[in-house]
C-alpha cells in the first residue's frame, strides 16, 4: 500500500479531526518496520517495503533512523539471487534485555534474554523463604546470579517481569489473593521489589504468564481462543481470547481456585477459607489428603498417587479418578462461559500421564460441546518463558515509544494507589500519586 495520510483526534475539540504530524508518521513507520523485522528475521529494503506497502525510499529514510538507534544492524548480505545482492537487517540483540522471574512456594526460576528473543541464561534455586522479606531477597539474589553470569548489572535490563500467585490491589497497594506465599500480600513487599528493580518492574500473575508463554510457544499458537488451567500446588486459569490475554474488569479473570466447586474427598474447610473452595478440593495438597484418607501411608505425594493408580492401586485409581471428574466439571463451566477452541493443562497434576485422557472422557459425557484438550509441553520454564514474551514487548515499547501488544495497566506507584479496586498485574514505572 502507498503512504497515507494519518488523522488523529484533536485535543480541543471532542470529535474534531487534524492531519497527523510528520513526526508521528515517521515514528509510526519505524514501528511498523521494527515490527516486521522481529517476525521475519533478517530483511532486505525490498523485503520491507513489499511486507510493509510503504515505498522503498520511505523504507530507507526509516531504517536509517532506527539504524542510527542501535535497534538494528545489518546482517549480511542475501546471495544466490539474480541481480544485485541485498543488504539485510536484522534486530541488534544488545539493545536491550528482558529479565523473568518466577516467584514459587518451592522455588524460583529466572532467566535473562535479549532483544532479539534469545534467552542468554537461565537459573533456579529451591526457595527457603519464610515471608515477604526473604523472597524478596531470593529474588535479588537469582536476579543479580543471571546479570552476572551474562555479564550484565541489574541497571542494563530494559524490562524486568515478575510471574507472581494472585492480583494487585489498587486499594491496598498489594498484592492479594497470593494462596501458599506468606507475608507476599503486604504492601512492604512492593515497595522492597522496586528497591531492587527499580521502575522498570511489571508483576504478572502466574497462571496468565504461563498462558502468555503458551501462546508464544506452545499449543496456543495454533488458534485464537484457548483457556490455560494449570492444576499443581495450587489451580488457576490464564485465558486468551482472540489471540489477547483476558484480564477481567478487576483482574480476576481465570481465579478459578474461588469456583463455589468440590468433590472428592480431599477438601479442607481451613483451607477452603484460606485459598478459595475449588483449590482446596482439587490442588496437589487435595490429592495428597484424599489418598491418606484412603489409606496410603508413608510418604505420600501427588506423584506417588498417580504412579501408584497407574500401577492398579485401587485407592490411588479412585483418589485419581474424583479428581478428573472434578477437573472436568471446572472446565465444563469454562466451556459454557467461554467455549474455547483449546484447554490446555498445566501444573504437576494437569500434565500427570493419563489424566488429561480422564479429563476429557468425562468433559465428554457433560459438556455441550467438545474443545480439544492438551497437555502443554513447556515444562517448569513456562513461567519464565511467559514473563520474557510479556517483558519483550513492554521493552519494545520503552525503547521504541509505542503500545505494549499486551500491556500491564500501571496500577500503583511508591505513594499508595491508583484506582478503586483490585487489578490485574502492577507496573512499577508509574511514580506519582496516583506472585506455586
Amino acid at each position: 500500500m502507498a503512504e497515507v495520510a494519518v488523522t488523529v483526534m484533536s485535543a480541543g475539540t471532542p470529535g474534531a479531526k487534524s492531519a497527523a504530524r510528520p513526526q508521528l508518521i515517521r515514528a509510526l513507520n519505524e514501528q511498523l518496520l521494527l515490527g516486521h523485522i522481529r517476525d521475519s528475521g533478517p530483511c532486505s529494503r525490498a523485503d520491507l517495503a513489499r511486507l510493509s506497502g510503504l515505498s522503498k525510499p520511505t523504507v530507507s529514510l526509516a531504517l536509517a533512523t532506527v539504524e542510527q538507534a542501535g535497534l538494528i544492524r545489518e546482517a549480511g548480505q542475501r546471495i544466490g539471487r539474480p541481480g544485485r545482492s541485498a543488504l539485510l537487517y536484522e534486530i541488534r540483540p544488545e539493545a536491550g534485555f528482558v529479565l523473568g522471574l518466577d516467584v514459587g512456594a518451592q522455588y524460583v526460576r529466572g532467566a535473562l534474554a535479549d532483544l532479539a528473543g534469545e534467552v542468554r541464561v537461565r537459573s533456579s534455586a529451591r526457595s527457603h523463604a519464610s515471608g515477604g522479606r526473604s523472597r524478596v531477597e531470593e529474588l535479588a539474589s537469582l536476579a543479580g546470579e543471571l546479570c552476572a553470569k551474562a555479564g550484565l548489572a541489574l541497571p542494563d535490563v530494559t524490562q524486568t517481569v515478575i510471574g507472581s500467585p494472585g492480583i494487585y490491589d489498587a486499594r491496598r497497594n498489594a498484592m492479594a489473593l497470593t494462596g501458599g506465599l506468606p507475608g507476599w500480600d503486604r504492601p512492604a513487599v512492593l515497595t522492597r521489589l522496586r528497591g531492587v528493580f527499580g521502575p522498570v518492574l511489571v508483576v504478572e500473575n502466574d497462571v496468565d504468564a504461563a498462558a502468555l508463554a503458551e501462546r508464544a510457544h506452545g499449543h496456543g499458537r495454533e488458534v485464537d481462543s484457548f483457556a490455560f488451567v494449570s492444576v499443581g500446588t495450587g489451580i488457576g486459569m490464564g485465558l486468551v481470547i482472540g489471540g489477547q490475554l483476558f484480564r477481567g474488569a478487576h483482574g480476576v479473570a481465570g481465579e478459578i481456585a474461588y469456583m463455589p466447586m468440590t468433590g472428592g474427598h480431599g477438601t479442607d474447610p481451613a483451607d477452603a477459607r484460606r485459598r478459595g473452595a475449588l483449590e482446596a478440593a482439587a490442588s496437589g495438597p487435595a490429592v495428597v489428603r484424599a489418598a491418606r484418607r484412603a489409606g496410603m501411608r508413608g510418604q505420600v505425594s501427588a506423584r506417588r498417587v498417580f504412579t501408584a493408580a497407574a500401577r492398579g492401586d485401587e485407592r490411588a485409581a479412585t483418589v485419581v479418578a474424583e479428581e478428573a471428574a472434578l477437573v472436568a466439571r471446572v472446565l465444563c463451566a469454562v466451556v459454557t462461559v467461554v467455549d474455547p477452541e483449546l484447554i490446555v493443562l498445566g501444573g504437576g497434576v494437569g500434565q500427570a500421564p493419563g489424566f488429561a485422557a480422564a479429563v476429557t472422557a468425562e468433559l465428554r459425557s457433560i459438556a455441550p460441546v467438545m474443545p480439544e484438550v492438551r497437555v502443554s509441553a513447556l515444562g517448569t520454564d513456562a513461567v519464565v518463558d511467559g514473563c520474557l514474551a510479556s517483558g519483550a514487548e513492554l521493552a519494545w515499547a520503552q525503547l521504541t515509544g509505542g503500545p505494549a501488544a499486551s500491556p500491564a495497566p500501571a496500577l500503583g506507584g511508591a505513594d499508595g494507589p491508583a484506582g478503586d479496586g483490585p487489578g490485574a498485574a502492577w507496573d512499577m514505572t508509574a511514580e506519582s500519586t496516583e506472585t506455586r
